[in-house]
């Protein structure tokens, strides 16, 4: 489900700090690299930031600013503020990232750290042909930028066209330096299969509304992506199927549901009950996880119960947000905290448009109108989108259909990554993108079902 997004923060000041600093940002239970590009000179300064785990480069700072030895980066966009302290031999900034009412601790040194080891990353020259393609989803009004991998010898092909997690991300779906479609596409096209991989809106090459759109508006997208398959000579427009991970797992559905040439769908970590029970017991497993008192966890689970029933029927934006400056006053009472404490930006998040849709849909209604083949795979230890339940809910919804394969996947993560506890945390420090388990599983299914 949703990672941590880090946007556009920070950078230092002092003569001279142009030049590259990184340092690591602890959010979300998770390390997360962050290189910061600094040009000018003191009093000019400008600077734009990297994310590496989460596949961000170039992201602008709103305005650097520095007094003395004192240094301020603002970033509008993110509602985010760096403060830091330049040391006295000038080699590390240490100060606060503040974003969404938290202040987390920051420090940065001179450089870029070296990467983390990514062993499945594969290297080129690839078996296959790559080939950049962009096309237009008028329905969206966004342009589509990805990568197409085409098997050696001659098509037509069957295709899949892979279907990214929420959270804006790139083609690769890149995350604390793993980029698991790059795997995916690589693994499936050396087997005879061409993939499809795209930046969703406003990454890469892409754009569109992102502000106001919904999952069914990225349903649209995905919709686009197959008309410009089915245009192409080079692809076999009755073997055409669809990948999603997490939330694209719940997308797959929708368009194959309104779709009878769609010839098959994979969900990869999907939800199989509504997106506000998976959010809710995302929240609870992870709290449990990570150590928190039962009451606290509950406490909180509670809280975030409240502010989605406050935004659920809300008939518009304006409401939406009303209702839930409403629910965060009374919940400040609640607790006895000041009532002029500000929103973070975590609870702000619950009134917007994507949010309100998916805590209301349920996947089922859908899952049940999909006739093609359906393969749906967990993680046993997957603590975004719980196993047991998300796979029973899909095991209902497909009760019907005669070519469905629900499995769970022993000792799997939410990215599929063989893991220890399933936490978050993990991700980043685990060198495996994908489990080969994983791949087998899911390669040998759809290799059987494209042929």
């Amino acid at each position: 489900m949703a990672m941590v997004v880090l946007t556009p923060t920070a950078v230092l000041a002092q003569a001279p700090v142009a030049g590259d600093w990184s340092g690591g940002l602890k959010a979300g239970g998770a390390d997360v690299r962050l290189v910061f590009h600094i040009k000018g000179d003191p009093g000019a300064l400008t600077a734009t930031l990297d994310s590496p785990d989460q596949g961000a480069t170039g992201l602008p700072i709103a305005s650097v600013t520095q007094s003395g030895s004192d240094l301020a980066f603002d970033i509008a966009i993110s509602h985010a503020r760096y403060t830091a302290r330049l040391s006295a031999d000038g080699r590390t900034p240490e100060g606060a990232w503040a974003q969404g009412g938290a202040s987390l601790p920051l420090s940065l040194t001179r450089g870029v750290a070296a990467p983390p080891k990514r062993p499945q990353t594969p290297a080129k020259p690839y078996p296959y042909r790559e080939e950049a393609v962009a096309y237009d989803n008028p329905a969206g009004h966004a342009h589509l930028t990805g990568t197409l991998t085409l098997p050696a010898g001659p098509g037509p092909y069957p295709v899949v066209l892979l279907i990214t997690g929420s959270g804006l991300q790139d083609r690769d779906e890149a995350v604390f330096g793993h980029h698991p479609f790059l795997i995916w596409a690589d693994t499936l096209t050396r087997r005879g299969i061409a993939v499809l991989r795209v930046d969703d809106r406003q990454r890469g090459g892409s754009t569109g509304d992102v502000e106001h759109a919904t999952s069914a508006d990225f349903a649209t997208d995905v919709e686009a992506g197959v008309a410009y398959l089915r245009s192409r000579a080079d692809i076999d427009k009755c073997r055409i199927g669809l990948m999603g991970h997490s939330e694209g797992g719940m997308i797959a559905p929708m368009v194959a549901a309104r779709d009878p040439g769609i010839a098959f769908i994979v969900l990869l970590a999907g939800p199989g009950e509504t997106g506000e029970a998976t959010m809710l017991a995302q929240n609870r497993a992870i709290g449990t996880a990570s150590g928190v008192p039962e009451a606290v966890v509950e406490r909180r689970v509670a809280d975030s119960r409240a502010l989605f029933d406050a935004v659920r029927d809300a008939p518009d934006q304006a409401t939406a947000d009303a209702r839930l400056q409403a629910a965060w006053r009374a919940l400040l009472k609640r607790q006895g905290a000041a009532e002029t404490t500000p929103m973070p930006a975590e609870v702000r998040a619950a009134a917007l448009p994507w949010t309100r849709f998916f805590a209301a849909y349920d996947p089922l209604p859908t899952l049940a109108k999909v006739r093609c083949p359906v393969l749906a795979v967990n993680g046993s230890k997957d603590l975004q989108v719980l196993a047991d339940p998300n796979l029973a809910g899909i095991r209902a919804g497909l009760r019907t259909n005669p070519d469905a394969a629900v499995v769970e996947l022993p000792g799997l993560n939410h990215l599929l990554q063989t893991a220890d506890t399933g936490q978050v945390s993990e991700y980043a420090t685990i060198e495996e993108t994908v489990s080969p388990l994983a791949l087998k599983t899911v390669g040998d299914w759809i290799v059987a079902h494209a042929r």
